[in-house]
């Protein structure tokens, strides 16, 4: 494989080392699968129980920024398009400190927080409609040593299963909620009868909430080198999933509302179990299962196959460690990545235990981590339009600069409002401050004393040229397949 530097943009071609084996329905798939989780289950319904209907108010704030940020990834995505995704943009807009910062806290650090909370909810689930059926945390582990052999066989093998598991997903979720509207218990005077916005201007804090909805979308990004057509595909997936998620997840929660009283929603940690109970009953236990199962396995599938592909691209750009560069002969899948990205995972859940009460805690100290580099693809955008304001572009983002700057601004009053009640905020602010505090630390050494560059000078656009293709559909800027 070879480099070359370009005064212009780096069109989308794939590195020899990856197969590109992935269409429009694959990225759709992983865009659902990563975003609609067990955690989006259960914020979602906490947010409508604090604010009833007024919830819709902040759901669709979360809706348009996450756009922006589609908007913003994909313009890098297929300007640098490398497995490394955002440390990638970020070395050549602003440098590799923030590069190496925003990849670990935004991914790294979300996988130790976040997928830990799945695996955990996953097993409080199973332990409350089954109890003493299995030992504790035999189902989360399970679970993640499942996916992460199955990742361990390649790219294809993720494919197929991501579509069937983001399928069955959102249908189960689709019957939940139109389950709710069209049953019996059903009361559609019930949230005008407790306050339609009974937070009124306050239900604006709980935009760091809602965007949780919505935040993992660019997962596809990492896939980059291993799907076809990436400039018609990578937006496309991106803006539809999202569209998906925002009509789901609107009628789960208006379905929740004319159910269960807001106090109820708003206080239980499993809500979307209480939910399911009062439309299906008894029924409604082994429904939930099924929905939390597909959940589960479709987020921990997604980031088992797009965070290893992040760490074997910083690999390759020398700001990880060089084993992650390391693909399998037979699959070509970076089974080192995949087993470290397992390991980050599975360590949080040994530590915790089965604790509902650190689910919460978990995911918004995750948010704020991602709200962070959603900031930096933001300002990548910004830096790169003004350093190579030439460059071919595959994608352009519309009306820029404007989504990047409402992007930025909403970003800051989300961190800011992080926290939905006070009692929270150190802990939440505390968690966060310390892993992120660490790998600041840790990014400034790497940066410093191994790779020995300087902290905040970006480095040339440069385009992987491939010297072999190792798929009929590898193809560079202009042709076509």
């Amino acid at each position: 494989m070879t480099a070359k530097v370009l005064d212009g943009a780096a069109g989308p071609v794939a590195q020899g080392g990856l197969r590109r084996v992935l269409g429009l329905g694959s990225l759709v798939s992983v865009a659902v699968g990563l975003v609609v989780s067990q955690g989006v289950m259960v914020l979602m319904l906490q947010g409508a129980g604090m604010a009833g209907l007024g919830f819709f108010i902040p759901l669709l704030l979360g809706y348009l920024l996450a756009l922006t940020y589609a908007l913003s990834f994909s313009e890098l995505a297929l300007l640098v398009p490398r497995a490394g995704s955002l440390s990638s943009y970020t070395e050549v807009a602003i440098g590799h400190f923030p590069a190496i910062l925003a990849t670990f806290s935004g991914y790294m650090v979300v996988a130790m927080f976040a997928l830990s909370a799945e695996l955990l909810l996953l097993d409080l689930i199973i332990g409350k409609v089954y109890p003493g059926v299995l030992p504790p945390m035999v189902v989360a582990y399970g679970v993640l040593g499942t996916f992460t052999l199955l990742n361990l066989l390649g790219i294809d093998v993720f494919a197929k299963l991501q579509s069937v598991l983001a399928v069955v997903m959102v249908v189960i979720l689709l019957i939940l909620g139109l389950g709710a509207v069209s049953s019996p218990q059903a009361d559609w005077q019930l949230p005008l009868e407790q306050g339609w916005n009974p937070m009124q201007l306050g239900a604006l804090a709980l935009v760091a909430m809602a965007i949780w909805g919505f935040v993992g979308a660019e997962f596809v990004c990492p896939l980059v080198e291993e799907t076809r057509r990436p400039e018609r595909n990578i937006p496309r997936s991106m803006i539809i999933g999202l569209s998906l998620i925002f009509l789901v997840i609107s009628l789960y929660c208006l379905g929740a509302l004319l159910c269960v009283p807001r106090e109820q929603l708003a206080g239980n940690p499993l809500p979307h179990f209480l939910f399911a109970t009062t439309v299906f009953g008894e029924a409604g236990k082994a429904f939930l299962v099924g929905a939390v199962v597909t959940a589960t396995c479709s987020t921990i599938n997604s980031s088992l196959a797009a965070l290893p592909r992040m760490l074997y691209g910083m690999a390759q750009n020398g700001q990880a460690f060089p084993q992650f560069k390391r693909l399998s002969a037979r699959t070509r899948t970076p089974w080192v990545a995949v087993l470290f990205i397992a390991a980050i995972t599975g360590l949080p859940v040994l530590v915790m235990g089965q604790d509902p009460d650190s689910v919460s805690l978990l995911l918004l100290s995750a948010a704020l981590a991602w709200l962070l580099a959603y900031i930096i693809v933001h300002i990548d955008v910004i830096a790169l339009r003004r350093r190579y304001p030439d460059a071919p572009r595959p994608f352009r983002s519309p009306f820029y600069p404007w989504p990047q700057v409402v992007g930025i601004g909403g970003m800051l009053f989300a961190i800011y409002h992080a926290s939905p009640a006070p009692e929270m905020t150190a802990r939440i602010f505390g968690s966060a401050g310390v892993v992120l505090g660490i790998i600041a630390l840790i990014a400034l050494l790497w940066v410093k004393l191994v790779m020995h560059k300087p902290l905040f000078v970006p480095e040339p656009l440069v385009s992987a040229v491939p010297a072999t293709s190792t798929d009929e559909s590898t193809y560079r800027a202009g042709e076509r397949p």
